[in-house]
């Protein structure tokens, strides 16, 4: 079936019909539920919305994603339709609005075909958190598809939609995208309105786009961004693309911390050097980098994502709402076992570790001193970007790896040691699907841009795919 907006568009004007293929891909995720992509499929008004498609292009009237089947990560809000974030806790709870992002999705026609599974509350790397079990990766039996947007992921790279959406707080796009073989973009940190977004951590949160192709994620952000009334922190900036330039010299800074990296797999360390030297023979500028911060970026991000985890999963208490312990008797007792037993292991481990740094002896030593580097990292990203257009490194150190292969938290958290940098930051990155390993599996390269300069990044994706 059709693996880009581009082919669904060739096919409609072929004669086929939205309903056709909605039908189509409905069918296909019943053929695929091993994959455990999907937590629910909404047929009925996937179905009653194709037909209203199918009524507008008769009209003339079709927007720009008519005939587009879009999967939604179970954090997304959708009006009348469960969300869950893939957590025990708010297990049957059904949103009464719908997120902005996805908003302006459904506005240009798009079909919302299902939600998708996710690590509770998109705490993970591997999507095997999920209160409903874990994602298999399509492109290997057993071997998980990373996180926390693994369904995300999984459903467009096994054709169970044409595109779909996630969200990326620490790498939550880009790390499953580099394991399955997409596209992973993450905008700019207040390009794309968080509200219906379920919160994990506020300040690094953004909605991201699963695609098989450069352009798709383009056109994605192109509908999505923007200010929102819903949202104070949604950049008012305008989102401007610039024509593609194959002739345009690019500056490409390599941070030897990442390229030396001792946990970076040698065959992607090898692909990724073959790529520096195919950018160089074509005329690109490399330019060495320094950032002597690698070692602060994970422990950086884990003490300010879990405080902020702590406050915003405070509302999910059995009293205003969510699960509730049947077992619960008197005030203390509801709150209790309604979040032991409606919260998994990882979203409990993480809801401590920020209590604890936010604590009264602690807040200055952890949460306070984490802030401080959170702003010398940001400095020396941007003085990074005075020398550089483009910042190249991994997305991932590895590819993707069995299911309970990593039991310590650490070296689970350690994943994300490529991506996290850009949710420090704010910075738009995006994983393109430029390898693949002797082990079978693919693997991402990453590349980087200054805030709010998504075009140079599209720019320079179509300059590394055409190597």
């Amino acid at each position: 079936m059709y693996r880009t907006i581009t082919e669904v568009k060739e096919g409609l004007l072929s004669g086929d019909t939205v309903l056709s293929l909605t039908k189509f891909y409905i069918e296909k995720i019943s053929q695929n539920l091993h994959l455990n992509a999907f937590l629910e499929v909404f047929e009925d008004s996937a179905i009653a919305a194709a037909i209203s498609v199918d009524e507008k292009i008769k009209n003339g009237a079709a927007g720009k994603l008519a005939g587009v089947i879009i999967g939604i990560k179970d954090n997304i809000c959708y009006k009348n339709h469960k969300v869950s974030a893939a957590s025990k806790i708010l297990e049957g709870f059904e949103s009464i609005y719908t997120a902005t992002a996805l908003q302006r999705l459904l506005d240009e026609d798009a079909i919302v075909i299902g939600r998708l599974n996710c690590d509770e509350f998109a705490m993970g790397s591997s999507n095997e958190n999920s209160a409903f079990g874990p994602v298999e990766n399509n492109l290997k039996k057993n071997y998980v598809p990373g996180g926390s947007s693994g369904g995300s992921a999984v459903a467009v790279s096994a054709g169970l939609c044409t595109v779909s959406l996630g969200s990326d707080t620490g790498g939550s796009v880009r790390q499953p995208a580099s394991w399955t073989g997409t596209y992973g973009m993450k905008p700019t940190y207040g390009r794309i309105s968080r509200y219906g977004l379920i919160a994990y951590a506020s300040s690094f949160d953004q909605i991201g786009t699963f695609t098989n192709c450069v352009e798709d994620a383009q056109l994605l952000l192109s509908i999505m961004a923007g200010t929102d009334e819903f949202d104070a922190t949604s950049s008012t900036k305008e989102l401007k693309f610039e024509d593609s330039d194959s002739s345009k010299k690019y500056r490409i800074g390599i941070i030897k911390e990442c390229f030396d990296h001792s946990g970076l797999d040698e065959e992607i360390h090898s692909h990724f050097q073959k790529i520096i030297q195919d950018l160089k023979l074509k005329g690109h500028e490399i330019i060495d980098l320094s950032f002597p911060f690698i070692e602060y970026l994970v422990p950086t991000y884990y003490v300010l994502t879990t405080a902020e985890a702590s406050s915003n999963l405070s509302r999910f208490d059995g009293v205003h709402f969510g699960y509730r312990s049947s077992e619960a008797k008197g005030v203390d007792e509801t709150y209790i076992k309604s979040r032991s037993e409606g919260f998994g292991m990882e979203v409990k481990r993480r809801i401590m570790a920020g209590t604890f740094v936010l604590s009264h002896g602690y807040y200055d030593a952890y949460y306070s001193q984490a802030q401080k580097v959170r702003r010398v990292l940001k400095n020396q990203t941007d003085k990074m970007f005075e020398k550089t257009d483009i910042l190249l490194m991994p997305s991932t150190p590895g590819t993707a790896f069995e299911k309970n292969a990593i039991k310590d938290p650490i070296q689970m958290y350690l994943q994300d040691i490529f991506t996290v940098h850009a949710n420090l930051t704010g910075n738009p990155a995006l994983s393109l699907p430029l390898g693949n390993h002797s082990n079978g599996l693919p693997f991402g390269l990453q590349i980087m841009s200054t805030t709010f300069d998504e075009s140079t990044l599209f720019q320079f994706a179509k300059i590394l795919e055409d190597l």
